[in-house]
């Protein structure tokens, strides 16, 4: 076009002339970022095959969520599972004329572009339709300085024109839902749905639909749970776009609109929800399991992008229950074990916090950089605001890393498994008290001493080996080779006389008569009685082990007493049953690792289980009975280690086997005293609160219910003898019946004392 040659004034000339040439620069500018200098734009091709970050979901048995693996909690949904009253709510807000336009909204962009571009206004409005917005979620906006906003709304304009081609209405509309970024950093309608309401996308009522609709303006500002009051005027808001569009009749609307804000929100962190620990365990298996599996590219999967479905063993309820009765156990034993150690703990002695300190991960990375000692020590005790962990609530206080670390090292413990004896299938696990602040788990890395759950095993392999259960030991100490004088616990004096049986020993943990037992059958035959049992075979070859020197896992053990309730086959815990694409295709699956061969026959099995029966009806576990009033079926063995540092309890039903372990991360700091430490007092009350709350559950019946089988009659026999015996030989052979009853007590311990002596330097 020639200027020269129109009949225009100077002013309507150099007025077109600006036009014309502000209409070539933005044509340009507009080319530019067409042909990506500005960055490269998707191909219409990556349109067609737009792959998202999805979150991995892991379901328990009965296909309830336990929580999420995620960069971003994003999990997709059909569009035939959104229901209308959400995309109403959708289009009512945030695109009235979306099915007229075809990406762009010519008259908001007319309004973006005055009032955003020439007028530098960026709060006058956005102008964005559905097509724009799923462009931005897709693909994010980039810094281009000065002109940011106007390269990513030209770029967004692109690719939702490019995405209206390809795509139907209801295929955007379905894309949005699924990318569209909600509250609490969650990706998708279906985890907002779940996080928030606990439902899924196709369940959402009208109210909730319109509550995190209305988030989409502004995430955080909106947020219903941290802003209830926000959210609830941006819900009527929502509601009254709804009813001025016709999409929500009046009189509906104003019921809606009275109705209160109501949430369920369950928020799945790795340190928050229900079973972290376990959560925790089981990404390391997924690590080592998927990296054995392929895509039909050959790709590895990812677990935290691939929107993988993984299923599980575990309990919801029973896992829920489990996490209530360790909390309401530990709290209450966390006071008495503070109390009892009073104002001089070990936790606040200064050779085992200064060691402590130095064994941190601040110190070691401080001295790693070249400070002195005393430079580390300076900024170690160097206070700050912090919040700190405690039963009941948490602490916001000034405080130093020593004191963080002093108040931790006082913190009781637990580890506690409850699994299936028949295949091993794990139904809860807790790892500890917080996985927020203790991360280490006690189920399956922490190996402590076992203590006398250990006994079963000797007594198992002396009935296998065809001693009489109804064979008497004396309760005497005796002096092994190298001098070893093994004793027995509590602070009774205990009659030299007196003899029990087997049975009873068990029952009473009596550590001198398991040691005669051991030496009985030998130590060779317990080492192969356990190995049949899956014990671990690097067990300490030394009599000792009859009062549990060996280390293992809560984990463990259970896999080792699964096998008196499994007709004699042990079972590895397990709790990964399978895994599938995001399409719901199974990748993998897994099945129980069960022992081919029982460790025992079934008369030894039934002896066990009465055993172990006598120590919850009458021996060191009879607190079940008498405190707790559990009325079930059950088998089980207490035990504790030398210094009260590990309490133990195991706990058998007929279709639950439970190990529980109790103590300090420190294995300096022990239980004050035997009658706190024990396992009967540390870790037993976990299980029988979760005994008492599945009891009161009736979906539980089907194993609080369960009866061990009664014995034979071959069995009623071997164990029909007297829970004790005096033995008076002694007595009627040297002590004569005239003889006044001091002088006949000087002389038969004068005699006792010098037979002890032989058995001494026999042994």
């Amino acid at each position: 076009m020639n200027l020269k040659n129109l009949k225009l004034t100077p002013v309507k000339k150099w007025v077109l002339g600006i036009l014309l040439s502000c209409i070539a620069i933005f044509g340009f500018f507009f080319l530019s970022i067409y042909w990506g200098w500005w960055g490269k734009l998707p191909s219409t091709e990556e349109l067609r095959n737009l792959n998202q970050n999805e979150a991995t979901e892991i379901f328990s048995s009965e296909g309830k969520l336990l929580g999420k693996y995620y960069i971003f909690d994003r999990q997709p949904v059909l569009y035939d599972d959104l229901p209308q009253h959400l995309i109403d709510a959708l289009i009512a807000t945030e695109d009235v004329r979306f099915y007229e336009h075809s990406g762009i909204d010519n008259r908001s962009l007319l309004r973006v572009f005055f009032k955003t571009i020439l007028m530098g206004d960026e709060s006058s409005g956005g102008g964005s339709t559905i097509t724009l917005q799923l462009a931005k979620n897709l693909f994010g906006r980039k810094d281009y300085g000065h002109f940011g906003i106007v390269v990513n709304k030209v770029r967004e304009a692109i690719i939702a024109q490019r995405l209206e081609d390809i795509y139907t209405k209801k295929e955007i509309i379905g894309l949005y839902f699924n990318t569209v970024p909600f509250s609490d950093n969650t990706y998708g309608i279906e985890s907002a749905a779940m996080k928030f309401f606990s439902t899924g996308t196709k369940d959402l009522t009208l109210d909730e639909a319109a509550t995190l609709v209305g988030t989409l303006k502004a995430s955080h500002y909106y947020n219903p749970r941290l802003f209830p009051d926000r959210s609830l005027q941006r819900r009527n808001v929502v509601l009254s776009q709804m009813n001025k569009y016709g999409y929500l009749p009046s009189e509906e609307y104003v019921k809606h609109r009275a109705k209160p804000l109501e949430l369920n929100y369950q928020y799945f962190s790795n340190n928050d929800g229900v079973a972290p620990y376990f959560r925790s365990q089981l990404k390391k298996e997924l690590s080592k399991v998927l990296d054995t599996l392929k895509k039909e590219n050959g790709d590895s999967y990812n677990l935290y992008r691939d929107g993988l479905q993984i299923h599980t063993t575990i309990d919801y309820e029973m896992q829920q229950l489990a996490e209530e009765a360790m909390k309401e156990h530990m709290a209450a034993l966390q006071g008495q074990f503070e109390k009892a150690y009073g104002k001089n703990p070990p936790w606040k002695r200064k050779d085992i916090l200064e060691d402590a300190l130095q064994n941190s991960k601040q110190y070691k990375a401080l001295a790693a950089a070249g400070w002195s000692k005393e430079q580390i020590m300076d900024s170690l005790h160097r206070k700050t605001d912090m919040e700190l962990f405690d039963w009941g609530q948490k602490k916001l206080l000034s405080a130093s890393i020593a004191d963080s670390l002093q108040h931790y090292m006082k913190f009781l413990n637990m580890g506690m498994i409850n699994m299936e004896p028949s295949t091993g299938a794990v139904k809860s696990w807790v790892g500890g008290i917080n996985h927020k602040y203790f991360k280490y788990d006690h189920v399956s890395q922490s190996r402590r001493q076992i203590g006398s759950t250990f006994k079963p095993v000797v007594y198992t392999a002396a009935v296998e080996a065809g001693i009489d259960p109804c064979t008497y030991y004396s309760v005497r100490e005796v002096t092994y080779e190298g001098g070893w004088t093994p004793s027995n616990s509590g602070s009774e004096e205990e009659d030299p006389y007196m003899n029990y049986p087997m049975a009873t020993a068990l029952a009473q943990s009596i550590n001198t008569i398991a040691v005669k037992v051991l030496f009985d059958v030998g130590l060779g035959n317990v080492l192969t009685q356990a190995k049949k049992m899956m014990f671990p075979e690097d067990l300490p070859a030394y009599p000792s082990l009859a009062l549990g020197t060996a280390e293992l896992s809560a984990a463990e053990l259970a896999s080792s007493f699964s096998s008196y309730v499994n007709r004699g086959k042990a079972a590895k815990p397990y709790y990964l049953t399978k895994i599938l694409d995001k399409y719901g295709n199974e990748i993998a699956s897994f099945k129980p690792q069960i022992a081919s061969q029982p460790a025992f026959s079934n008369t030894t099995r039934q002896v066990m289980i009465e055993m172990m029966k006598g120590t919850v009806n009458s021996g060191t576990a009879s607190r079940l009975r008498y405190k707790y009033n559990l009325p079930n079926d059950i088998a089980g063995k207490t035990g504790t280690t030398q210094n009260n540092r590990d309490g133990w309890f195991v706990g058998i039903t007929p279709k639950l086997v439970s190990v529980t372990w109790a103590g300090t991360d420190d294995a300096r700091i022990g239980f004050p005293s035997t009658y706190l430490g024990q396992g009967a007092n540390s870790a037993l009350p976990a299980f029988a609160l979760l005994l008492q709350k599945m009891n009161a559950e009736p979906e539980f019946n089907d194993i609080t219910q369960a009866k061990f089988a009664a014995p034979s009659s071959t069995v009623q026999m071997m164990l029909n003898c007297e829970p004790e015996k005096r033995d008076n030989f002694l007595e009627r052979l040297f002590t004569k019946g005239d003889e006044p009853k001091k002088a006949k007590k000087e002389k038969k311990d004068g005699l006792f004392s010098k037979i002890k002596g032989l058995f001494k330097k026999k042994n």
